[in-house]
């Protein structure tokens, strides 16, 4: 039987166009979806929180995997949650588009679902209504005529004792603009209502015991129409094209990406945004198998500042808001530059239509530099071989309130894999009086405007395939020899080399990041060992910027955010474990911590030769400055996946060199000018290497 006749047997109309188990659901889907949705939960009023893929379980999608052409498409599922008016709780539930029915459904209480953009839309109406935020807007100093000019940023709640996960709640950030196109930040309020998310209402405002006015200074703004009212744009910038004339060096068929020997399929989702999957090297025409799943999985903001209810911003922007739901759409030459394709995402609305994330994901390759170089001293360097690389970029911004997160997962030639994160936008700012002692706790960042100290900390979930899914993790030390000064081993005292600890135990991986000894882990296969340095094939986790979670132990942030109190921790892989924070986040208390601190238990499960999924947190810790304000340049945190014993040699020697000249050519052409042989476009700035 071909694949064709396979997958007729296994799709409806909706999932016709569907080529791979790990694609995302389609608008066809999503509307499929909704009316098998809509009729299984007939009589009842809902609204839509979530449809989204259900991914297939490992064991059947690797079946799959190893022979698509003669193996039955997997069928495809739907993982939804919907909310019904007046009832507390979740409604949640599995469907089938395959075989066109809904599996079944449960209420889950207790707990509360993410928010959507919608749900965050709906807010400032809310506020601007109330009569009591209206009396607290007068007492601010904002006549009543002019509530149109009062905005708000709704954040979850956190976790408030006053009324834990009984109402689905988001507390108002309020700010007033004097203007729409003034940033806001420059004037926030004193006072923060709590609206109930369903009822559309004011539940109560948080008032401080020292009253803040509005502050009189004028918008500190960024927009074009402000700078050239002020400083005017500088004209020294020359532009910079980017311009392939032969096109992209990758091919993609659907999601699945082919770049320079690797082989990937590109997801996306609601919650964690880019997905990427099977994740493969062609070493010479023998693939080799590296990852099974990357994502960014979870990520939490705490913020400094002890005094109620600045305790409550601590945002969890991937299982409170979803990098998916809050995914920009991308601009050709301003987002990504160059030639560039694009894949849109698809949601569904609280109505359960299907909405449309034009150009979400954007692909396209930059130049990277020189990618390996070597020339000889004796000849005056001469001789000489220069090759430059190029690397593959899939990325995603998406906005969580005030701030922009800029996600590039980065593809380099020599099989690296690189996270990179830019943060931009804006700082979540509070109003102050002139003079007043914050304490240590923030900076002020323009007259009467106070940004609070806090930390951005991201959680990276690797769950590794490494030829194979026998995985061991393990930690490696920079360390001096233990041998004394004067020892026959170590006479002159210089020995150093690295100290390696395989993880048995999930206790055992409970790491963090230590720069005094160049700290890192090895994801490795040890049954796959290099035929020359005889260690096992790895992929080596290199990251330094691991700041440690400094809101105390004990403390809310640290019983709902479990996955920060540790930089490394790993734990045998299990289908739809997937989110280290829990699968509902807003509103935990903590008590007991979802996520990561079930899945470790008593710490005693076995790690070692198995299937394996690594937690990563990796971020920095933001104390703000003026130079941030009114809107922040972006500020770079990365990481690397890097091959170590996995290739024979260096994978890229058949990269064709820019230059390259042998002794015995370098003899020959005494003097020649140096031409690169793959670049015509290069030229002199000035005209001649000593023009000025």
């Amino acid at each position: 039987m071909n694949r064709l006749n396979t997958i007729a047997q296994h799709t409806t109309a909706s999932t016709a166009t569907v080529k791979h188990p790990l694609d995302p659901l389609s608008s066809a889907e999503i509307a499929a979806s909704v009316s098998l949705i809509k009729a299984y939960l007939a009589g009842k009023k809902i609204s839509f929180n979530t449809v989204t893929l259900k991914e297939p379980p490992k064991a059947v999608l690797k079946v799959w995997l190893a022979n698509p052409e003669s193996t039955p498409f997997p069928p495809r599922e739907v993982f939804f949650t919907v909310l019904e008016a007046g009832v507390n709780g979740i409604i949640e539930g599995s469907l089938s588009l395959t075989e066109n029915k809904v599996f079944g459904t449960k209420v889950v209480t207790g707990f509360q679902p993410i928010l959507t953009v919608e749900d965050l839309q709906t807010t400032e109406d809310v506020i601007r209504k109330d009569p009591n935020v209206i009396e607290q807007c007068r007492i601010s100093g904002i006549p009543k005529e002019e509530m149109d000019k009062v905005y708000c940023d709704p954040w979850t709640i956190g976790y408030d004792e006053r009324w834990g996960t009984d109402r689905r709640l988001q507390q108002a950030l309020m700010y007033y603009r004097s203007d729409e196109d003034d940033s806001q930040y420059s004037h926030p309020l004193d006072f923060c209502p709590v609206v109930d998310t369903e009822t559309k209402e004011v539940v109560f405002i948080d008032i401080p015991k020292i009253r803040r006015p509005l502050s009189k200074a004028k918008h500190s703004n960024f927009n074009p129409k402000d700078i050239l009212a002020t400083t005017g744009y500088r004209d020294s910038i020359k532009p910079i094209n980017v311009t392939q004339p032969e096109g992209v060096s990758f091919k993609m068929n659907g999601n699945i990406m082919e770049w320079q020997n690797f082989k990937f399929h590109i997801g996306f989702n609601y919650r964690e945004g880019i997905v990427l999957s099977d994740i493969s090297y062609n070493e010479h025409g023998t693939k080799r198998d590296i990852f099974y799943r990357l994502s960014l999985a979870e990520m939490v903001v705490p913020y400094g500042c002890p005094d109620f209810p600045h305790q409550r911003k601590h945002a969890f922007d991937l299982g409170e808001y979803g990098a998916g739901y809050m995914t920009n759409p991308l601009a050709l030459g301003c987002d990504c530059k160059g030639v560039i394709h694009y894949l849109d995402a698809h949601f569904c609305d609280r109505a359960g239509d299907s909405i449309t994330v034009k150009n979400a994901v954007c692909i396209h390759e930059e130049d990277d530099g020189v990618l390996f170089k070597h020339s000889d001293f004796r000849d005056g360097f001469a001789t000489s071989i220069v090759t430059r690389s190029v690397k593959l970029i899939i990325s995603q911004i998406f906005t969580a309130a005030n701030y922009e997160y800029m996600v590039y997962w980065i593809f380099h030639i020599d099989g690296t894999i690189q996270l990179e994160i830019k943060l931009t936008g804006i700082l979540n700012t509070y109003v102050m009086v002139p003079g007043e002692d914050i304490g240590g706790y923030g900076t002020q960042v323009y007259p009467n405007v106070n940004a609070h100290n806090h930390q951005h900390l991201f959680s990276l979930r690797i769950n590794p395939n490494i030829d194979g899914e026998s995985n061991s993790v393990a930690m490696v030390d920079a360390v001096q020899s233990e041998l004394p000064v004067g020892h026959p081993g170590n006479k002159y005292g210089n020995g150093f080399l690295p100290k390696r600890t395989v993880f048995k135990t999930i206790n055992d991986s409970l790491t963090s990041y230590k720069s005094e000894l160049s700290r890192s882990w090895d994801m490795c296969n040890p049954n796959k060992l290099h035929e020359f340095s005889g260690k096992p094939a790895s992929y080596k986790l290199v990251s330094k910027e691991c700041p440690p979670l400094l809101p105390k132990e004990g403390s809310l942030v640290w019983k709902r955010a479990g996955f920060a109190r540790h930089h490394v921790q790993v734990v045998p892989y299990k289908d739809y474990q997937l989110y280290p924070a829990g699968e509902y986040v807003p509103q935990t208390s903590g008590e007991p911590s979802r996520g990561l601190p079930e899945w470790i238990g008593d710490g005693t499960a076995n790690i070692e030769n198995t299937d394996v999924v690594l937690y990563h947190t990796f971020g920095i810790t933001h104390f703000p400055a003026p130079e941030d304000f009114p809107v922040m340049p972006a500020e770079p945190v990365s990481l690397l996946l890097r091959p170590r014993n996995f290739f024979k040699q260096n994978p890229c020697l058949d990269v064709p060199p820019s230059y390259a000249m042998t002794t015995s050519e370098a003899k020959q052409a005494a003097n020649a000018e140096k031409k690169s042989l793959t670049d015509d476009a290069s030229r002199l700035a000035f005209g001649s290497c000593c023009s000025r």
